[in-house]
């Protein structure tokens, strides 16, 4: 496929705000795709060229961008550097030199969507001495072949900032009406989401409802393949809790870890992946020494929680203590012995060859604990009680947060696995301090000893594909990094993460990708015509860095304005 028919696409995406047209547009052109052998073309609709659950990334900063448009137009990278402050996007930047370039090279030529997806699947694997280059020559091979529209839409892509606001909703429900009769859209709704949610690809999922209900039908789980873990939502209180997932239901505690879905497949291979689709399986070996110990079972996907503890005292640690072993790639061995964890398992979603997504929690949970061996501090199961009890569940609550955990989760034990969904019939109880996801979209350099840090910090929640403000966040930052615990906590720290994201400068104020997610509490929330979300935080404070999830999971909009509601009832 020509890429310039796609970048049209993509114009007419940028151009209509609407998700209705956004829809239309795209169902439209899905329906031109299904003649294509290769399906690859879906992905791009999202600014990728792989399936989700491939965490690779281009690796494409705005500096190296710049370098590669430098040497496809011959102009100095001071210009265009220039250009970029005063424009503010790289790529409308690129369309412009491309537009107002003398003359193309001789070996210009047509681009291709497969020449743009084969050139941008080679960035990653770039390594070692002379890499860089590299990686901008193939940058610059697909610039100097572009016309314009197709250089802007090159450079988005590279930067993970396509602004043509397609959503994985929106691009759901053009999969629907490109595939189902308008009747059926409904039920097709749910048909193509159950299976992304299983697959985690779009491309195999339109592939597959291009066939039919019965070839959607056939995609299932695949251990070894990573999904999207089942969320919950927020109990207000005991009350709440037995009125939303019935009586009795199942409680356990609700620990301060990190998500890890834990693979074994039919060739005996252990993986390890965050509820962020990250793999960590090298970070953490002694999991799969865990796996091989203490787990009879030939092939399955265990849901889990990895919870830290110091290997003198005993105690249990917080997230913030084990969340540098997630990225960590080097001193893995040091790292397991001075930030050793426990796995608490507390979900199977797939036992020796067959899918348990469908199958009620009270059966997946005795199925579980009857498979698996414990042993403390290494690998054991959630603790749980089955009651009708509020009183029961109140002083469960209390054990839960006496031992150092966040509070309690509450399911209801008939209920299904949905991967990637927040569903009410699991809940978690904690206690009462505002929280919230969130990620960081600007911050501003400091000034005195502070000079040369970041300090202040804009953070947002998620609407769609857009991020919108929601305050500044500038407390519960260290001067400096005091203990293992405070790693990334601290003021260096944050402006060493964020200056590779920096898209654009103004003065003190630098505007970044919207990658850092971190929790946040404050006091209250009030409505503000200052914020594009229209809310502001009261004293938001950083809680903790959260590496093992993505902007993609933050706290969203809707979610935000039932908080308000709650406080302000």
């Amino acid at each position: 496929m020509n890429y310039q028919k796609l970048c049209d696409i993509y114009e007419d995406l940028e151009q209509n705000p609407s998700r209705l047209k956004k829809t239309e547009i795209l169902s439209n052109f899905l329906k031109t795709l299904k003649k294509e052998k290769n399906l690859e073309v879906v992905y791009l609709l999202q600014g990728r060229v792989w399936p989700d659950y491939i965490e690779k990334e281009f690796g494409i900063s705005s500096q190296l961008s710049i370098k590669a448009l430098s040497k496809a137009t011959g102009l100095p990278t001071s210009e265009i550097v220039k250009k970029h402050k005063k424009i503010g996007d790289l790529g409308k930047v690129a369309q412009e030199l491309i537009k107002n370039k003398k003359q193309h090279t001789l070996f210009s030529h047509k681009l291709t969507t497969q020449k743009v997806i084969d050139n941008l699947k080679k960035l990653p694997e770039l390594e070692g001495k002379g890499a860089v280059d590299r990686k901008i020559s193939l940058i610059a091979e697909l610039l100097t072949s572009s016309s314009p529209i197709e250089a802007k839409y090159i450079v988005r892509t590279l930067l993970n900032d396509l602004r043509i606001g397609v959503a994985s909703g929106t691009l759901r429900d053009s999969i629907v009406w490109a595939c189902y009769k308008e009747d059926m859209y409904k039920e097709g709704s749910e048909e193509v989401q159950s299976a992304y949610d299983k697959a985690t690809d779009f491309a195999l999922v339109y592939s597959s409802a291009c066939q039919g209900k019965k070839a959607l039908g056939k995609i299932t789980l695949s251990p070894g393949r990573p999904i999207k873990v089942m969320l919950a939502q927020k109990a207000e209180s005991i009350e709440d809790a037995f009125r939303r997932a019935g009586k009795p239901l199942a409680v356990e505690f609700k620990y301060d870890g990190f998500r890890m879905l834990i693979n074994k497949d039919e060739k005996g291979n252990i993986r390890i992946f965050t509820r962020n689709l990250d793999e960590v399986t090298k970070q953490f070996p002694e999991v799969k020494e865990y796996v091989k110990k203490f787990v009879k079972a030939k092939t399955f996907i265990i849901d889990s929680e990895a919870v830290g503890y110091d290997p003198l005292t005993k105690s249990y640690t917080s997230f913030q203590h084990i969340s540098q072993r997630i990225k960590r790639k080097y001193d893995i061995e040091r790292l397991q012995k001075e930030l050793p964890i426990e796995v608490n398992v507390f979900d199977i979603l797939y036992y020796n060859g067959k899918s348990l997504i469908d199958t009620p929690f009270r059966k997946r949970s005795k199925l579980l604990r009857k498979i698996i061996k414990t042993q403390k501090f290494k690998f054991v199961a959630a603790k749980q009680i089955i009651t009708s009890s509020e009183k029961e569940l109140e002083n469960f609550n209390k054990k839960a947060l006496g031992e150092g955990e966040e509070g309690i989760m509450i399911k209801n034990l008939e209920s299904p696995y949905k991967p990637g969904a927040r569903v009410g019939h699991m809940l978690k109880l904690k206690t009462q301090t505002q929280e919230l996801d969130v990620v960081i979209i600007g911050a501003e350099y400091g000034k005195g000893k502070r000079a040369g840090w970041l300090s202040s910090f804009d953070i947002a929640c998620k609407d769609g594909d857009k991020y919108l403000g929601i305050g500044k966040v500038g407390t519960g930052i260290k001067e400096k990094v005091e203990a293992v615990e405070d790693q990334g906590a601290s003021f260096a720290e944050l402006t060493k993460m964020l200056k590779p994201l920096i898209e654009e400068e103004r003065g003190r104020h630098v505007k970044v990708k919207p990658k850092i997610v971190i929790e946040v509490t404050y006091q209250d929330m009030q409505k503000s015509p200052s914020y594009p979300s229209g809310f502001a935080l009261r004293f938001p404070r950083l809680a903790r860095m959260r590496p093992d999830k993505s902007a993609k999971s933050i706290a969203t909009l809707s979610e935000v304005k039932k908080e308000f509601e709650r406080l302000h009832k």
